[in-house]
């Protein structure tokens, strides 16, 4: 067997060993012994493969399928720029802690600087965003000691991708170089031991064996009687559901971001961000919930109000923190507790309950404006906007086409969200109507629009339970139109994408870019509709039959609901249009 066939078998049996189960790979002729092995496996039953022919598709299809997965997920590419275009997906697994495994084909190390093509210095590409990296040299032959480096070589960077020993969950990189020939002599059995290949251990487990240690107890978080809790983005569901009950013993409100989980519990304040932006700038009748304390559990993304909570003066923030390195940009907070410190009970004080009534009083209060600024008419999630002829039908706004949304799901169900309007959206009105504390996944990471699409596909193929329904705009949906990019032979998600289509980034509307004085006269009206507007035209459905993927258009919120009830199987997208001049004005009506 060739030396670079025996590599590329070891490194893919010991991926499989150390809990792999699912695979992507991007091919190119450098990574060619990878994708014969890969292939082989897939076709035993030891692993599930999905080929993609972009790259950055590729790596955000693997970072949806570990988020949802917990497990590792490799991404395989073959040299140059295919490596480069893995950086954004690896960026967002760094800053959210997720076991995203880069294995890129490489050249033999001599041939880098020489002009070799696609050849070019690829360890150290992902400098500062990875928790293990190391470059494996090209095998002239296959050494007696060719097992245990190798396969402990692929031990380390699965046991740095999930975290253990103690550590931080996240992308690591193994760039492993092949020299020709790349292709198995065709009597090779590609995937099997013996013929060449060096054995793993008996029994079929690692080579190395990584135990995790256990966090030390936290210490718990002390009683308070004006507390409130800002709960963030959390890495699982589970976590949402424990902070939100923990909050709730303890006798603090909660105001929410909607990841994690969808926030739903007795002390979860409905419109919770309205609430804590009037506080925030001292509106009239609001004073007696000036909190004390805030405790952050989880990483806040989305909402200035939020912060501006935390920064009004007298009050202490602390914050219960997934991962060692904390948020706090605006340099606030005075303690940082590990996650264990939800498994703490917190003794609740003395008038704990007239001061979470207050707080779901006012956020009870804003329900009915609120219902009726978004077009939800009565409340009620029937009867909605038929649209039938002779009827008045409601404006569809962001907010009613989130919450219609969120309330088509089940508790095992999952929802994806995009990032910009859509989960701003939903967080303003949360609390309008019942929803399931389903599971929410959304790359706040870095809170780019990159990716989504095939983050909620890889999302979706790894949801055992429920369905998979995404939710984002036009812009986001069109940045990652190749996630729509599946072939024949690959397996497909049962996915449900809801996008929102203002035609732009209706985004910017709503921020300082989209102030009233600063678009007061036409030309500056036409450039900022040129240069943040960046309106497009684009025929989504004509975008959708070009891939072969089932296109819905809806207009209203009861054909929004209507769409979402039917069962399907597959991919479809439904697309609901809206007017991006209204959502300032809706914006500043709610708050």
């Amino acid at each position: 067997m060739h030396p670079s066939t025996a590599l590329a078998c070891v490194i893919v049996d010991e991926l499989v060993r150390g809990g792999v189960r699912e695979a992507v790979l991007a091919p190119g002729s450098r990574s060619a012994p990878l994708a014969y092995a890969l292939e082989a496996a897939d076709r035993a039953g030891r692993l599930r493969l999905h080929v993609r022919v972009d790259e950055r598709s590729a790596a955000f299809l693997a970072l949806g399928m570990a988020r949802a997965s917990g497990r590792p997920v490799p991404v395989v590419t073959t040299s140059g720029t295919a490596v480069a275009n893995l950086h954004p997906a690896v960026l967002e697994a760094h800053h959210s802690g997720i076991p995203l495994v880069v294995v890129s084909a490489d050249r033999p190390a001599e041939l880098r600087g020489t002009g070799a093509n696609q050849t070019t210095a690829q360890p150290g590409i992902f400098a500062g965003a990875l928790r293990w990296e190391a470059d494996l040299p090209a095998p002239a032959s296959v050494p007696p000691g060719a097992a245990g480096e190798w396969r402990s070589t692929v031990c380390r960077a699965l046991a740095a991708a999930v975290g253990a020993p103690p550590g931080w969950a996240g992308p690591v990189h193994l760039n492993v170089s092949f020299r020709d020939p790349l292709v198995p002599d065709l009597a090779d059995v590609v995937g099997s031991e013996g013929s060449g290949v060096p054995e793993g251990r008996a029994g079929g487990g690692p080579w190395t064996l990584v135990d995790r240690v256990p966090a030390a107890p936290a210490e718990p978080v002390e009683p308070g009687e004006r507390t409130v809790v800002l709960l963030g983005d959390l890495p699982t569901p589970d976590l949402a559901h424990r902070a939100t009950a923990w909050a709730a013993a303890a006798g603090w409100p909660v105001l929410a971001e909607p990841f994690g989980a969808l926030p739903v519990g007795e002390s979860v304040v409905p419109h919770g961000v309205l609430v804590a932006g009037r506080v925030a700038r001292g509106a009239e009748g609001l004073q007696h919930l000036v909190p004390e304390r805030v405790v952050v559990v989880g990483r806040l993304t989305l909402f200035r109000e939020l912060g501006a909570l935390s920064r009004l003066p007298g009050v202490r923030v602390e914050q219960v923190s997934a991962v060692p390195a904390w948020t706090d940009p605006g340099h606030v907070v005075e303690r940082v507790r590990p996650l264990g410190a939800l498994e703490q009970p917190v003794e609740p004080t003395v008038g704990a309950d007239g001061w979470v009534s207050a707080w779901l009083e006012a956020g009870r209060a804003m329900t009915p404006a609120v219902v009726e600024a978004v077009g939800l008419g009565d409340g009620r999630m029937t009867g909605v906007g038929d649209g039938q002829a002779g009827e008045a039908t409601p404006t569809v706004t962001g907010p009613g086409v989130a919450i219609t949304v969120a309330a088509s799901l089940q508790a095992d169900d999952v929802l994806v969200l995009g990032s910009s309007n859509g989960p701003r959206d939903l967080a303003l009105v949360l609390g309008a109507v019942p929803v399931p504390a389903c599971r929410v996944v959304a790359n706040r990471g870095l809170a780019g629009i990159d990716g989504t699409v095939s983050t909620a596909v890889g999302v979706a193929l790894a949801h055992e339970a429920g369905r998979a329904v995404a939710l984002m705009g036009d812009l986001t949906f069109l940045h990652d139109a190749n996630g729509l990019l599946i072939g024949p032979d690959e397996p497909r998600p049962d996915l449900t994408i809801v996008v929102v289509n203002d035609d732009g980034g209706g985004i910017f509307s709503t921020l300082e870019y989209g102030e009233p004085q600063r678009n007061a006269t036409p030309l500056s009206a036409a450039a900022t509709e040129r240069v943040f507007g960046t309106p497009h035209g684009t025929d989504l459905g004509a975008l959708c039959a070009a891939h072969h993927v089932g296109h819905t258009r809806v207009t209203t919120l009861a054909g929004l609901r209507d769409t979402l009830a039917r069962p399907t199987e597959g991919l479809r997208v439904v697309e609901v249009p809206l007017d991006r001049t209204a959502h300032r004005p809706l914006r500043d009506r709610l708050r």
